[in-house]
């Protein structure tokens, strides 16, 4: 029992120390399909702009909203004070 125990062990050890190669080409093939830091940098700036024109853009939105006219109709003041219907 011992004797299998030891060949299973040995033979599960090679394996083991067989799978461990250093597959370089799918390291390199990684590498090479990754974006490079200036590309990055240059999406990152990209989004950046984006985000700050929009922001921009609905601060100008909300400025002619505000400035928009007041149609509403006020009652004039002695209306305002005749109270004595209700």
């Amino acid at each position: 029992m011992k004797k299998l125990t030891f060949a299973l062990v040995g033979t599960a050890a090679l394996f083991t120390a067989a799978c461990n190669r250093g597959n370089e080409d799918q390291v390199n093939n990684a590498e090479m399909n990754q974006p490079s830091s200036a590309d990055l940098n240059a999406l990152a700036n990209d989004a950046a702009n984006v985000a700050n024109e929009a922001q921009a853009l609905n601060a100008q939105a909300q400025n002619l909203q505000n400035e928009a006219e007041d149609n509403t109709v006020n009652p004039k003041d002695a209306d305002e004070q005749n109270v004595s219907g209700m």
